[in-house]
């Protein structure tokens, strides 16, 4: 079930008070999950069970998207912004240091609070950031059109379509390479999130210049790349791997962008086998 924590942040107009919707389950040391652009902490339900068995999850709705409201007025949706955010948030829930594997936009988050040191291990599965510009326009095009398309359905039809393997197909197919996998149940609101979101053209619009480009050295980091990645081309990660060379560099068989759900059982040994390597707290 999905609660949520208050904590206080600086704005330009003085400390305001934001909330953040999470579901937490499980024991042991604590692994926060972050989800990608336009999707939602439920992206990680294929996989939370397996991680839960080993440690205390916290899979989170970044500001702007799921369940937790925008950002207050005046702060932006970059990367600094969300990171100082996401600090805040682990402070509010009495955590220090955890683990963190981030998906995306997630993935993009989850280097960045390594490289803050604020993390005790990273696993990024297909992390924004490492394209070229013509591949960033690529990306970003076809995310505004699955959002347009998203926006356009109205719900009876969002329902009749997920009850077909054709309809989830038709719906989920950029993000998935196995869209029949998915529940019908959860690709109506996985579609309902990314109409919703409302971060989303903000996010969009302050990763036109993101670029990462620097290391994360003194913690365990893996890059994990589905071989069947649409959105975020896989070769991007050998970029990543320049990058940050000390980095496992994973390919994922026959896995899309979001690939908890192509290979539950692959994603969580890549996730675990990373925590793994960072000595207990």
């Amino acid at each position: 079930m999905a609660a949520e924590v208050s904590f206080s942040v600086e704005t330009p107009g003085g400390p305001r008070t934001m909330s953040v919707a999470y579901e937490r389950t499980g024991r042991g040391e604590p692994l926060l999950l972050l989800h990608g652009i336009g999707h939602h902490r439920q992206a990680w339900d294929p996989v939370l069970g397996i991680l839960a068995a080993e440690y205390d999850v916290i899979a989170v709705d970044l500001p702007g998207f799921g369940e937790s409201p925008a950002l207050p007025d005046g702060l932006p949706y970059d990367i600094t912004t969300v990171v100082s955010v996401l600090g805040a948030l682990c402070e509010a829930l009495e955590i220090e240091r955890p683990h963190v594997a981030g998906n995306s936009l997630g993935g993009l988050l989850a280097l960045e609070l390594g490289r803050e040191k604020l993390v005790r291990s990273v696993t990024a599965l297909s992390p924004a950031g490492f394209w070229t510009p013509g591949e960033r326009r690529y990306a970003f095009n076809t995310l505004l059109a699955m959002r347009h398309g998203a926006r356009l359905l109205p719900l009876p039809l969002i329902e009749r379509l997920s009850r077909s393997v054709a309809g989830r197909t038709a719906l989920t197919s950029t993000i998935y390479a196995h869209p029949g996998r998915r529940s019908p149940e959860a690709v109506v609101a996985e579609t309902l999130a990314l109409r919703d979101a409302k971060g989303f053209e903000q996010t969009l619009a302050a990763g036109r210049d993101v670029l990462f480009d620097d290391d994360v050295p003194g913690i365990a980091v893996t890059v994990a790349w589905g071989s069947r990645d649409r959105i975020l081309l896989r070769r991007q990660g050998v970029r990543a791997k320049h990058a940050v060379p000390d980095a496992r560099l994973v390919r994922l068989p026959g896995c899309g962008h979001v690939p908890m759900n192509d290979d539950p059982a692959l994603v969580s040994r890549v996730v675990l086998d990373t925590c793994r390597r960072t000595p207990a707290a």
